[in-house]
């Protein structure tokens, strides 16, 4: 059986479980300017370590890293998204971490930036909550 999906063709056997994915175009909401940013932290890092070659260029490896970081995207969706290999997904997000951890201020200085500000977040994790179950004494 194949179909055919904004000018992707899918086939399906069942002689030998054949699936290609069907690949969809998405959107992130963060400013070039960070892509930007990173891209060019990346290839800092490339130069300084010596590497040659790799598969996908740094823009690209920014925009899977803010993917992941941003969106949640799993190292398989990512895989298939950018067509390259899970390990390889891994390694760039890796990479990418250091290289932001490198980036971002010590602890003290942190603490001096927050001394001078009325109030400061400090994790902007979000946390599910259910509020009906809030109302209720913890049992």
């Amino acid at each position: 059986m194949k179909l055919l999906v904004d000018g992707f063709t899918t086939k399906i056997t069942r002689a030998d479980q054949e699936l290609r994915v069907l690949v969809y175009s998405s959107a992130i909401d963060l400013s070039s300017s960070h892509l930007r940013y990173l891209a060019r932290h990346l290839t800092a890092r490339r130069r300084e370590i010596g590497t040659r070659w790799r598969r996908i260029a740094p823009g690209r490896q920014a925009l899977l890293v803010l993917a992941h970081l941003r969106c949640g995207d799993t190292y398989a969706q990512l895989a298939a998204g950018f067509g390259i290999g899970i390990a390889t997904v891994y390694r760039y997000i890796r990479e990418a971490i250091e290289v932001m951890a490198a980036l971002a201020p010590s602890l003290a200085q942190a603490m001096q930036t927050a001394s001078r500000m009325a109030f400061v977040i400090l994790d902007g994790t979000l946390l599910p909550i259910d509020r009906i179950a809030a109302d209720t004494p913890y049992c």
